[in-house]
């Protein structure tokens, strides 16, 4: 889609389904759970980097929400990976970004498929181990991606970026615009979102750098990836911070909404946005003096990278295992700790290049 080439209350249990189990699929953990879920759950097995890539095999995909234009995006890009790869592909998910207990029945429905690998997208770290890890046990292999789960709950995490690097970056491109000074916020997707906790813990972490002494973080808000609920908390973070200078949102459907608000306000072109966005969402904003400059991925490649570790995994190319190596299309990717897989840089985008973007 580029023109350079750039792209989930608890689930209801089965009778006669232990208390343990119910505790875990609740986001509830024992000790064992907490040790087990800190360990990338890598096979056993060793891995045939020279074997055969097994065609036939069924992928199913699982995002946080199937109406979000950027999973479908994403999604497209497994699609294509998988039918490319001689496997079928089916995608299966909530409507809602916070419907966890949806996630967990979805994943229940396709073990009971006998899918050979599963790329789910976690609303929660933790909600969804115990059906993960039953789907693991029946030999499905386990794919996150875009939002990962407790290391010990998939086999793989396909990362949009370094964690790190998304975070930092977000604070610098903000504080540039703000010119080192003043008030912020953060309006993220759900409270429980691992991605966006992971890169704000980051984005706090800069901050602490002397050279942003004089920029302080107010509030982090919360849109639930709602466009509408996005919309005003934007319009109640600048109310309840009059002096607010800029807002960070990690959140395709966060910085749309924001970018609406501000757009339409007195505070367009005084309040500065910036996070995560796509070149087609934030086009309008830019040209029209909104915002300056905001970054991403290309979630299709996101998808694409998800889709061949999925069936990478399956073929026993790989297990998950820090170290191994695999190649996916035109690159070779190396898995990091924890069986983490970066996709890449984020790049930036403003007045000068989001006319070359097309996602």
């Amino acid at each position: 889609m580029l023109k350079p080439t750039l792209r989930r209350a608890c689930a209801a249990l089965a009778a006669g389904t232990s208390l343990a189990l119910a505790l875990t699929a609740c986001g509830g953990t024992t000790k064992k759970d907490v040790k087990d879920d800190n360990a990338s759950a890598a096979s056993a097995g060793k891995a045939d980097p020279n074997a055969a890539t097994k065609k036939g095999l069924t992928v199913g995909f699982l995002p946080k929400q199937v109406n979000n234009p950027y999973f479908t995006t994403a999604d497209k890009g497994g699609e294509k990976a998988v039918t490319e790869l001689g496997s079928t592909y089916k995608e299966v998910g909530p409507s809602s970004a916070t419907d966890t207990a949806g996630q967990v029945s979805y994943v229940n429905t396709l073990t009971q498929q006998r899918v050979n690998a599963i790329a789910v997208s976690a609303q929660d770290p933790g909600a969804l181990c115990t059906a993960l890890k039953q789907a693991m046990s029946n030999g499905i292999k386990v794919v996150t991606y875009d939002s990962d789960t407790s290391p010990g709950c998939r086999n793989a995490f396909v990362s949009q970026a370094s964690a790190e690097d998304l975070g930092r970056t977000e604070v610098q491109l903000l504080a540039q615009q703000i010119g080192y000074k003043g008030e912020i916020a953060v309006l993220s997707a759900a409270q429980t979102a691992t991605n966006q906790n992971t890169w704000i813990g980051y984005m706090k972490d800069e901050l602490k750098d002397p050279k942003y002494k004089d920029i302080k973080l107010v509030k982090i808000a919360y849109g639930n990836d709602d466009a509408q609920q996005s919309f005003q908390q934007t319009q109640g973070l600048l109310q309840e911070h009059p002096n607010l200078k800029g807002i960070i949102s990690p959140t395709t459907v966060g910085i749309k909404a924001a970018a609406q608000y501000l757009s339409g306000s007195k505070y367009k072109g005084k309040v500065k946005l910036t996070g995560l966005g796509t070149p087609d969402d934030m086009r309008k904003y830019v040209k029209n003096g909104t915002v300056d400059a905001f970054e991403l991925w290309d979630p299709a490649k996101l998808g694409d990278l998800a889709a061949r570790t999925a069936v990478a995994l399956a073929s026993g190319q790989i297990t998950g295992k820090e170290g191994e190596t695999f190649k996916a299309g035109a690159t070779t990717y190396t898995i990091g700790k924890d069986g983490v897989i970066n996709l890449g840089k984020p790049t930036v985008f403003d007045a000068k290049n989001i006319d070359q973007f097309n996602f």
